[in-house]
């Protein structure tokens, strides 16, 4: 990623007309978000502005009665917010609702709709690294917002196998039983559900995938020695394994996986085009994304 420098940029003016946008999530003081955003407002000359905000599940409720409020026009959610917000907007999108998560919220004059960008912006950002996933087989890690809106996106783009390894306790194994049986029962993939902890079964799920991707925040700031793999054996040299955390840029998956031979990538191009479809959502307008790339993506 390029380096870049507040300063380097020229102020966004603030007029009594400005347009509100945001992230919510806990921790966010790392996010490019308001980088892109505030970059392509100001490239097209919309008089919108985008922060962040730090609010955990715990508050999420009054923030968003707040932002409903003072009519902000949009907002973005991560983690571990993208399930919560469920709950309190007043409508879902078809994406949103078949994936059980949600990461873009707009108002329409105090309508929340919420909306899912993530495996749009996921399996577009694979394309960068010329991998399609149709035909595929693919092993994806948890089954929260991120890696549930991957692998629905995934089985809709043609996938052929999806091994969802995920723990039996978790709060979203409800959710993700459903989204497995509606998986096979109305696209050509095969999806099946299997216990993380289950060492054996994820790596022999692993010597015949084309695809590992890592859903879950485990190996994200401020725990980056953290990952969910630890034995260079899961990999092979035909694997590609990508992670949806970008901070840091490489995770330790990532450095086991590329040190064992593996192609792979992080989670920094997803951000920039499930950002793309928000800002479109928004405000209607394309995000001029390659000159995004260019600025805060460009390794």
């Amino acid at each position: 990623m390029n380096e870049y420098t507040q300063s380097s940029l020229q102020a966004l003016p603030i007029t009594g007309h400005t347009r509100l946008t945001g992230l919510l999530g806990s921790p966010v003081a790392h996010s490019l978000s308001p980088m892109m955003h505030n970059d392509s407002f100001r490239e097209l000359g919309l008089d919108y502005v985008y922060l962040c905000f730090d609010v955990g599940e715990e508050k999420l409720a009054d923030a968003v009665r707040g932002l409903r409020a003072l009519n902000v026009r949009g907002f973005n959610l991560t983690m571990p917010d993208k399930n919560k917000i469920m709950e309190l907007v007043d409508e879902l999108s078809p994406a949103a609702r078949l994936i059980g998560a949600c990461n873009t919220v707009v108002n329409d004059d105090g309508h929340l709709t919420g909306h899912n960008t993530d495996g749009v912006g996921f399996i577009r950002a694979l394309k960068d690294y010329d991998f399609d996933v149709a035909g595929k087989k693919i092993t994806i890690l948890g089954a929260g917002g991120a890696a549930s809106a991957i692998t629905a996106q995934a089985a809709l783009d043609g996938a052929s196998v999806i091994r969802i390894f995920a723990r039996p306790a978790s709060r979203f194994h409800a959710r993700t039983v459903a989204m497995t049986e509606h998986i096979n029962r109305d696209t050509s993939c095969h999806a099946v559900l299997m216990d993380l902890a289950d060492e054996s079964a994820l790596k022999s799920a692993l010597e015949d995938s084309d695809l590992l991707i890592n859903g879950t925040p485990v190996g994200m700031m401020p725990a980056p020695d953290h990952s969910l793999i630890v034995d260079p054996a899961f990999f092979h040299e035909g694997l590609f394994v990508a992670d949806v955390i970008y901070h840091p840029a490489e995770t330790k998956l990532l450095a086991l996986a590329r040190q064992a031979g593996c192609r792979t990538a992080n989670g920094m191009y997803m951000l920039l085009y499930q950002g793309a479809e928000a800002f479109r959502l928004w405000t209607g307008r394309d995000m001029p994304t390659e000159l995004i790339r260019e600025r805060y993506f460009a390794v």
